[in-house]
C-alpha cells in the first residue's frame, strides 16, 4: 500500500507523530492550528498550511517588513573600518550585529552572497556598508525587486530563480517560514560552488523551553512556522543532501523567556512590555540563564555551519 509522504516527517522519514495543538499568539489574530512532532528525531511540521497565509504577515506590523534604514557615507566608513579591526581583534566591542557567524564562516569582499528571505535587506545593506560587494536578497513576499546600488539587489521572487553559483547562501530565520525543507536544501546545494558555504540559522525543538511549554513557546510562532527542526533531523536531511555539517552553535537568548512568559500571561508579542513586566535582575537573570543553555545544547535557536564537500 503507497505511503502518504505528507504523513512522513519532512526531516527523517519516519511516521509517528503525535499532534500539538497551537495558535497564534504572537498578534493575537484568530486561528487554531496543529503541528506533528517526529518522535523519532523530535522535529516538528504545521499540518494544515492556511491558505491565506500571507494575512499573518502583515505588513504594519511584521518585524522583516520595515523600511529599510539607510546609513551616511561617513558612517558606512566607520562600519568598515570596524569589521577590519573584529577580523584582527575578534572582540565583542568591535563585533557588528553579524560578527560572530561571519568570523566563523570567513567570506571575502568579493564574494557572491546571498540572503534568503531578506526581507528588507537591512542585513545586507550593513554588509555593503562594511565593504562586501557581490549581495543579493531573494524573497517573494517584499513589494518589489529593487537594486540598492551596484552592489546590493534585493529581488522579489523565491531562490529558485537566482542565477549561477554563490560562495556564500544564508538563511536567517527565513527557513522556518518554508514548507519544504529537503526541496531548499536541495537548491542551496546546487548553488552553492564546491568548497561553498551555507548558514542556515534557526528555532530548533532540541529547546528546554518547548519542551517544557509546548504550545506556548515563543518560537513556535504558529502558523508562520511550517517547520522547526530538532539538530538530530536537520542534520540527517542536510547529510543525506550531501552537505557537510561542520558545527552548530547554539545562539538563542533571553527572549525564548520573555516572550514565551508574555504568552502564559495572554499577552501579544509586544517588546514594550518587558520593560513594565519585568525587573532588571528578573532581565539579567533570563541572559545568563540563555548562555548557560546555548552551553548546554537546550537553547531555542542554532547556527548550522555547512559545507558543499569538494570533489576529490
Amino acid at each position: 500500500m503507497p505511503i502518504d509522504t505528507k504523513s512522513l516527517c519532512k526531516f527523517c522519514g519516519k511516521e509517528d507523530f503525535l499532534v500539538v495543538p497551537a495558535k497564534e499568539r504572537m498578534l493575537q489574530l484568530s486561528g487554531e492550528f496543529q503541528y506533528r512532532e517526529c518522535l523519532s528525531c523530535g522535529s516538528l511540521q504545521l499540518i494544515d498550511i492556511p491558505k491565506d497565509l500571507a494575512n499573518y504577515y502583515p505588513k504594519e506590523s511584521y518585524y522583516s517588513q520595515a523600511p529599510l534604514v539607510y546609513s551616511s557615507r561617513l558612517k558606512n566608513l566607520l562600519k568598515s573600518i570596524r569589521l577590519e579591526v573584529f577580523r584582527i581583534l575578534p572582540i565583542p566591542f568591535f563585533s557588528p550585529s553579524y560578527g560572530e557567524w561571519l568570523r566563523k564562516l570567513r567570506p571575502k569582499k568579493q564574494d557572491r552572497i546571498a540572503d534568503i528571505g531578506c526581507g528588507n535587506g537591512q542585513l545586507l545593506y550593513e554588509m555593503y556598508a562594511s565593504g562586501f560587494r557581490k549581495l543579493e536578497g531573494f524573497d517573494p513576499y517584499i513589494p518589489e525587486t529593487k537594486k540598492i546600488n551596484d552592489s546590493l539587489q534585493l529581488f522579489c521572487e523565491s531562490f529558485e530563480s537566482a542565477k549561477g553559483t554563490f560562495d556564500l547562501i544564508m538563511m536567517h530565520h527565513s527557513f522556518e517560514h518554508m514548507e519544504d525543507p529537503e526541496s531548499i536544501l536541495k537548491v542551496c546545494f546546487q548553488k552553492l560552488k564546491a568548497g561553498g558555504k551555507l548558514l542556515v540559522r534557526t528555532p530548533v525543538t532540541d529547546s528546554q523551553v518547548w519542551k517544557e511549554k509546548k504550545e506556548l513557546w515563543v518560537q513556535l510562532d504558529a502558523p508562520r512556522h511550517l517547520v522547526i527542526p530538532s539538530v538530530q533531523g536537520f542534520s540527517q536531511l542536510s547529510e543525506e543532501i550531501g552537505f557537510q555539517l561542520d558545527e552548530v552553535v547554539f545562539d538563542s537568548t533571553a527572549f525564548q523567556f520573555w516572550g514565551t512568559a508574555l504568552y502564559e500571561k495572554g499577552k501579544a508579542l509586544n517588546p514594550d512590555l518587558v520593560q513594565s513586566l519585568f525587573t532588571d535582575s528578573e532581565l539579567k537573570e533570563m541572559h545568563k540563564k540563555a548562555l548557560q543553555y546555548n552551553q548546554e545544547g537546550k537553547g531555542d535557536q542554532v547556527c548550522f555551519y555547512l559545507i558543499k564537500p569538494i570533489k576529490s
